[in-house]
Formats: structure tokens, C-alpha cells, sequence
């Protein structure tokens, strides 16, 4: 009973993901590697990871002195990501929360991989709340109603905010 339960809570988990942007799936190294040059980031600057699964692009900014903020949903991958930043936890930290429901802190960089059907509400949610000029890069699918600046393979970089004051 207790193992049923168990499968139910984490399939669940991964369900829930799914239906609320994207289910998980892990990035290569190498495209982690090639995402962290689109941003253009330097040590010191922060990144935002939307549904930052396993950590692993969190972990791999660390390592180049690039500070992380991951949100994620899914309970196990948010533990899972806990333990492989763990020895970068001065500079990353991550968040169990809905993407939707938090308000996007100030950053230079901000990635994410979302199912095609969210992208006009991300869109609208980047545009109400990056007050700073923001790199946003987005992996397979595009923004609508945003000017690509750069785009490499099936990644897309975008510069969304402008310099306003906060409201």
C-alpha cells in the first residue's frame, strides 16, 4: 500500500510538471554549454532557470561564477537539483514553486523550456515583469510577438525588458 502510494505521489510529480509547462527532460552537457553562451553571461551575473529540473545548467553557471535562481515544480526533481548544487549553494539557489505564481526577481539572463502552448503567456509574463533589459533564451520553441536577436539550431535569444522603474 505504502509503495502504491509512493508511485502514485511521483508520478504524479512528473504529471503535474507536464501539465503545467513541460515535462522534464534533462540537457545535454553540450547544450548546456552552448545555452550559457547565448546568454553572454559573465561571472557575478544572475541567471533565472524556469523549471530547472535537475539543476544541471544551474550547476554548470556555478561552476563558470554565474550566480542561478531555479524555480521547479516537481517535487523530486527540486530535490534531486538540491543535491547536485549543493556544492555551488553560495551561488544558486532554487525554489519548489510554480512558475506562474512567482514574480521574476531582477536578472541579466533567464532560460526556459516550455511546451509550445505556454509561450504566449510566458511571453506576456516576461514582458510585465523584466523591468531591466533581459537576455531570455528559450529552447525549441519560440516567443510570439518577440524580435529573435539570436537564435542557434532550435534555441532562441531574445532581449525583453527596457530600463523602467518598478511599479
Amino acid at each position: 500500500m505504502l509503495v502504491t502510494l509512493f508511485l502514485i505521489l511521483f508520478i504524479g510529480a512528473f504529471a503535474l510538471a507536464g501539465i503545467m509547462g513541460a515535462p522534464y527532460v534533462p540537457i545535454l552537457k553540450h547544450d548546456s554549454s552552448s545555452l550559457l553562451e547565448l546568454t553572454r553571461l559573465s561571472p557575478g551575473q544572475t541567471l533565472i532557470d524556469l523549471g530547472s529540473g535537475d539543476g544541471r545548467l544551474l550547476r554548470i553557471a556555478a561552476a563558470r561564477g554565474i550566480r542561478g535562481i531555479g524555480y521547479e515544480i516537481n517535487p523530486v526533481m527540486y530535490v534531486i537539483s538540491l543535491l547536485v548544487c549543493w556544492r555551488y549553494r553560495r551561488l544558486v539557489s532554487i525554489h519548489l514553486a510554480d512558475l506562474w505564481r512567482v514574480h521574476l526577481p531582477p536578472a541579466d539572463a533567464v532560460y526556459v523550456f516550455l511546451m509550445p502552448k505556454f509561450m504566449p503567456r510566458l511571453s506576456r509574463k516576461l514582458q510585465e515583469e523584466l523591468r531591466q533589459k533581459t537576455t531570455v533564451v528559450t529552447y525549441a520553441f519560440q516567443l510570439p510577438d518577440q524580435h529573435t536577436v539570436r537564435h542557434n539550431k532550435n534555441t532562441y535569444v531574445y532581449e525583453i525588458g527596457q530600463n523602467r522603474p518598478s511599479l
